[in-house]
């Protein structure tokens, strides 16, 4: 990993000891061993049978009703509910343009949401995607642990969705972190990241190039997915254009958003530090 992200997740952690993630009051009761959920879980207090489905543990099969019936029963637990923060970075090429700080600032908002979700007494799960979604080595830890954090993959977050979805706590806090600057329909993977969530945060982490690139010159754009270069001139008409793209482009993920009880904030990569109230607007991020 580039001696620059190690520094950049140092520097997040850092200022995310000044915040606390807000847990949704459906996300938990409180942390393990405080209160107990309402739904089936791991901890010791009985609560009910239920018939066997492939994938059950088991460990918590009653083998003295099968031996009397003939049927695999799986006992049931009260679940004693920790809150959770799943957070979903997007691993592709655009988000490591070259020459601005788009690649440092993904990895340092990624610290200081993991370090507020530890001053809320989360636990956490960092998933990057690629062929597929993996989690980072070392997640449980505090950022400055983590690993392999690479902006390469020539392929979306949706893309990478088909490929291996991640594997996502129910009731968790589920934050996307990307610039969203992707072609296709966003309520679709927007329905399937909310699937099971308390809450859906959506931030869209621009570099200041892709939100006001320049108004007049010549300009080489490259292919974050192919890699082809093209060389372009800007003027008035074009920056123009750019600019009512883009502003359709965030209207759609806002709409989408909208629709699936998500929320949403852009944010400028160059100005991470002063954008933190958006965090706090959305209602995200709380000072600690």
């Amino acid at each position: 990993m580039e001696p620059a992200i190690r520094q950049a997740l140092r520097d997040g952690e850092q200022l995310g000891a000044r915040y606390a993630l807000q847990i949704p009051q459906v996300a938990a009761s409180g942390i393990i061993g405080s209160r107990a959920g309402r739904r089936a879980g791991s901890s010791i207090d009985f609560q009910d049978y239920r018939e066997y489905q492939p994938g059950d543990d088991l460990r918590f099969i009653d083998w003295g009703i099968y031996a009397r019936t003939d049927r695999l029963t799986v006992k049931l637990f009260r679940e004693e509910v920790t809150p959770h923060l799943d957070l979903i970075l997007d691993g592709s090429r655009s988000m490591n343009l070259a020459d601005t700080a788009k690649a440092n600032a993904v990895a340092q908002l990624a610290a200081l949401l993991a370090a507020a979700a530890a001053n809320a007494q989360c636990s956490q799960a960092i998933w990057l995607s690629g062929e597929g979604f993996q989690r980072l080595p070392n997640d449980t830890l505090s950022p400055a642990a983590w690993d392999k954090i690479d902006f390469s993959s020539l392929r979306t977050p949706e893309q990478s969705y088909e490929i291996l979805p991640p594997k996502f706590r129910r009731l968790g806090v589920r934050v996307l972190v990307s610039d969203l600057l992707w072609p296709g329909e966003p309520l679709q993977i927007l329905r399937r990241l909310r699937e099971g969530a308390a809450a859906l945060f959506v931030v869209q982490l621009l570099a200041r190039d892709d939100a006001t690139p320049p108004e007049h010159g010549n300009l080489r754009v490259v292919d974050s997915e192919t890699g082809a270069e093209t060389e372009i001139y800007i003027d008035s008409s074009i920056a123009k254009q750019y600019a009512e793209n883009l502003a359709s482009l965030q209207q759609s993920w806002s709409d989408a958003c909208r629709q699936c009880g998500a929320q949403m904030t852009t944010i400028i990569a160059e100005d991470l530090e002063i954008s933190l109230k958006e965090l706090e607007s959305i209602q995200l991020l709380t000072p600690a």
